[in-house]
């Protein structure tokens, strides 16, 4: 007989759903209009692209010949470096490797940088998903903080007091930054650059920086995507004094999700880098992920992916302008500032937990927001995370929603219905 030993203790944690999905899986059941505002795929949101020329880039005769590369086809890896140019980094092709996501480079560097039982720094709040990722390869994630008290007008500077304790425990190997976090939409400026290499360098560690978001500031000039002077566009092709992974890939950049293309850019002293890629490619040859058509395509993907990514811009300026209308001086809710990215976060008034107004907004209004707790927001307080893709007019009916309810600020603790 079986024993429940003979799983894993990589996923050695609760499998089954949390009460917000088992609400949305009832309601759903039931044929209600969920107004979705955790939606994050932009094939989902009323956007229009340019089918026939995606067609056109993933069906080319070469697609049918086989000849792999563990860190990309040439012309994919060219295709990059030339992306990355386009935001005023200069990165070779040879310090590129080609992955299927954004997810896969993190299991990839992982499984470089960690021995089982190591340990790499993550940023909270931020993705839920770093803790799934980190120990489906056996290490261990350990969380700094984003400074949050000055989190009420959305300035959320890296806490260096955070770094340095937790890169001071166990076996670290790594910081992960993120950039322009999720949800703060935050960048890093300069000067916390150039002070996280310093310490990555100092301790042997290396950097990871995930730009998946960086061509969505909300600040930025839409028709170029140009960065204010304090924020760093990308690590990526950077002198360097530490061992730095830039990660980006279609998904986010040019609102292809389904075309399953991601990238690592290594930078850094030349022999560390080295050391490295040579160590991702023989991990990468484990596997060969990444399919030939959207490497093939890649060159002409990226380029029908700049419509795709205006729309996209343009898109979440207008939720992001027609949510600040939607809330009125006298509102209890409060809008934190945000620098980019595709999050709005909403402060509500505190008299219940955030997954209880969560729940509560789905039981009775059938509007889905993430609770601050998903992504570890700071307390006191309760927050939502809104995403600012949905279709405008289902994005207004559902923030109308929002603020109504939260104006009446008499929610009962869903949570223990």
């Amino acid at each position: 007989m079986y024993r429940w030993g003979v799983f894993s203790r990589r996923l050695d944690w609760g499998l089954g759903e949390n009460a917000l999905a088992a609400l949305e899986a009832e309601k759903r059941a039931a044929g209600a209009d969920i107004l979705d505002l955790t939606e994050s795929n932009p094939t989902r949101v009323g956007l229009t692209y340019p089918t026939a020329a995606i067609l056109k880039a993933i069906a080319q005769p070469g697609v049918m010949h086989y000849q792999p590369d563990p860190r990309g086809l040439p012309e994919a890896r060219a295709a990059v470096a030339a992306d990355y140019a386009r935001r005023g980094a200069d990165v070779h092709a040879d310090d590129i490797v080609i992955t299927a996501s954004s997810s896969e480079s993190y299991g990839l560097l992982f499984k470089v940088l960690c021995d089982p039982g190591d340990a790499v720094l993550v940023p909270e709040p931020s993705y839920p998903l770093f803790e799934h990722l980190a120990r489906l390869e056996g290490v261990q994630p350990v969380g700094y903080r984003l400074a949050h008290e000055r989190a009420s007008d959305g300035d959320w500077p890296l806490d260096f007091d955070s770094i340095e304790r937790a890169a001071a425990t166990g076996r670290v190997r790594a910081i992960v930054v993120v950039h322009p976090n999720n949800p703060t939409g935050s960048f890093i400026g300069r000067g916390e650059l150039a002070r996280l290499v310093a310490l990555c360098a100092e301790r042997s560690l290396a950097l990871i920086s995930d730009e998946v978001f960086a061509d969505y500031g909300a600040e930025a000039d839409i028709s170029h995507g140009a960065a204010t002077s304090e924020r760093v566009g990308t690590i990526a092709g950077a002198a360097s004094s530490a061992l730095t992974f830039s990660l980006g890939g279609l998904s986010k950049s040019c609102g292809l999700p389904q075309l399953k293309l991601g990238w690592i850019a290594a930078a850094g002293p030349g022999a560390l880098v080295q050391a490295g890629l040579a160590r991702l490619t023989f991990a990468a040859d484990a596997m060969l992920s990444v399919a030939t058509a959207v490497q093939r395509g890649l060159p002409e993907l990226l380029a029908a992916g700049a419509g795709i990514r205006r729309s996209i811009q343009e898109r979440v300026a207008a939720n992001r302008a027609a949510l600040i209308r939607a809330l009125p001086a006298s509102s209890p809710c409060t809008l934190l500032r945000s620098e980019g990215g595709w999050s709005a976060i909403l402060r509500v008034p505190a008299v219940c937990s955030d997954e209880a107004w969560a729940l509560e907004l789905l039981r009775a209004d059938d509007v889905l927001c993430h609770p601050g707790y998903f992504f570890d927001m700071p307390g006191p307080g309760a927050y939502l995370v809104l995403s600012l893709l949905p279709e405008p007019a289902r994005f207004h009916r559902a923030v109308a929603r929002v603020v109504g309810r939260c104006g009446g600020a008499r929610v009962v603790d869903a949570v223990s219905r």
